[in-house]
């Protein structure tokens, strides 16, 4: 209680999440008379020692290389093109280049405040309110949460000892349905209040898409290696990631010819500061993370929800609000970090499969995400398109409740997560 209360207390007064995290987990070594404060350091450098946890560096150093390398200018092109005919016109944009920047940019906040650069005044000029454009390229950001290479799934699967490679497939129709759930909502929403662009434009015909596809195709061919190398073992998700340096890197001078030498030090820079704040928060989550394992919570835990429910779809919504309540109040990052080693035993007491409760887990922190009081996307947008919160908040609630109905659905038919994991690695 002390541990958490301090946290709490120094969050409050602005002291960064790291260093929150790590003066609340050493004030527990302190005060206490049976683990000397060198156990919290040698946990801290055990933190670090991980063989899978090198994705996260060469994840985020392909994202950053591949949006300076000319591929987002051609997806957002393709996406313009397969979908600005719809009612509602420049937010299904977004909501496609969230999709297909998922296996880009492996960030949804990195995705949010890219397209709210990039889209955030052409939504505004082809007719979207400022709220609404800002409401819609926050929400759609969330796709970004569950198409590889997601950083919250490398996480999630490093915290829980869960296979990263099912994870990355089981990802990819929980995204596709929230897609599809957003695109209709933005359409219902843009239809009924005569939003944008009607949808008088004609749909695109094939031979269009087809070289509008062409154009990015080094891009779309990303996320479809990454399942095939990790799938049939070419690469551990760790090898993955230096493979996804290297393609970025090739596609951005050779194929594409747009990537210099002076951006791909920029994009150098900007990943070793993106990569510093997390493993920075990922060695002080290892000391808590520590505590909270030697006071035996996760079995406490898991005992005291037992006593309550032995049903595995009560339990599951139980973590749900759990995870949603605090992931509004904390970032995704560290969430997953904290909160992965004692749901897991949790979840698996009651025999719910970790990689199907993986996949709610990041949709639901990343929700927490766009939302106030502590919504990090949310802010984000909102200062980029200098959008009041206020006017955020009136147009953001169906988006909000689309969310939560394709949550409830995937938390219900898991086989909806599981099919193609489980499909893919069937033993023989």
């Amino acid at each position: 209680m002390i541990m958490l209360g301090l946290f709490l207390v120094l969050l409050l007064l602005g002291v960064p999440l790291a260093f929150s995290l790590m003066f609340s987990g050493l004030a527990f070594f302190v005060l206490s008379d049976t683990l000397p404060v060198v156990v919290a350091v040698q946990r801290m450098v055990a933190s670090s020692q991980s063989f899978p946890l090198l994705a996260v560096p060469f994840f985020i150093l392909a994202g950053h290389i591949m949006n300076a390398s000319g591929i987002t200018s051609r997806l957002i092109s393709f996406a313009n093109l397969l979908v600005c005919w719809i009612s509602g016109g420049l937010a299904h944009v977004t909501i496609v280049l969230s999709a297909l920047m998922g296996g880009v940019s492996g960030s949804a906040i990195a995705d949010a405040a890219m397209q709210a650069r990039i889209l955030g005044k052409p939504m505004e000029d082809s007719g979207l309110p400022r709220g609404f454009s800002a409401a819609i390229i926050t929400v759609s950001a969330l796709i970004t949460a569950c198409i590889p290479p997601s950083i919250g799934l490398i996480l999630y699967g490093y915290m829980g000892n869960v296979s990263i490679g099912k994870l990355f497939i089981a990802g990819l129709v929980p995204g596709a349905v929230l897609t599809i759930a957003l695109m209709l909502c933005v359409r219902w929403v843009a239809a009924s209040k005569a939003l944008g662009d009607t949808g008088n434009q004609s749909a695109p015909a094939l031979g269009e898409v087809l070289r509008a596809a062409g154009k990015c195709k080094w891009a779309l061919l990303f996320p479809v290696l990454l399942i095939v190398t990790i799938r049939w073992g070419i690469f551990t998700p760790s090898e993955a990631g230096a493979f996804a340096v290297v393609y970025a890197v090739a596609v951005g001078m050779l194929g594409y010819r747009e990537l210099t030498v002076r951006q791909l030090w920029a994009a150098l820079n900007e990943s070793v500061r993106d990569i510093g704040m997390i493993m920075l928060i990922v060695l002080a989550a290892g000391i808590v993370g520590y505590v909270i394992a030697f006071q035996q919570f996760p079995q406490e835990l898991a005992q005291g929800v037992s006593a309550l429910t032995q049903s595995p779809v009560l339990v599951l919504f139980i973590c749900l609000v759990l995870l949603l309540a605090i992931g509004t109040l904390m970032e995704g990052t560290i969430t997953v970090l904290l909160l992965t080693p004692i749901l897991v035993p949790v979840i698996q007491s009651v025999g719910i499969d970790p990689v199907h409760f993986g996949i709610l887990l990041v949709l639901v922190v990343t929700f927490g995400g766009t939302t106030p009081p502590v919504g990090i996307a949310m802010y984000t947008v909102c200062n980029i398109m200098d959008c009041s919160i206020q006017s955020f908040i009136r147009q953001v609630w169906p988006f909000y409740l689309t969310v939560l109905m394709v949550l409830v659905v995937l938390a219900l038919v898991p086989d909806i997560v599981l099919f193609l994991p489980n499909h893919f690695y069937a033993t023989p």
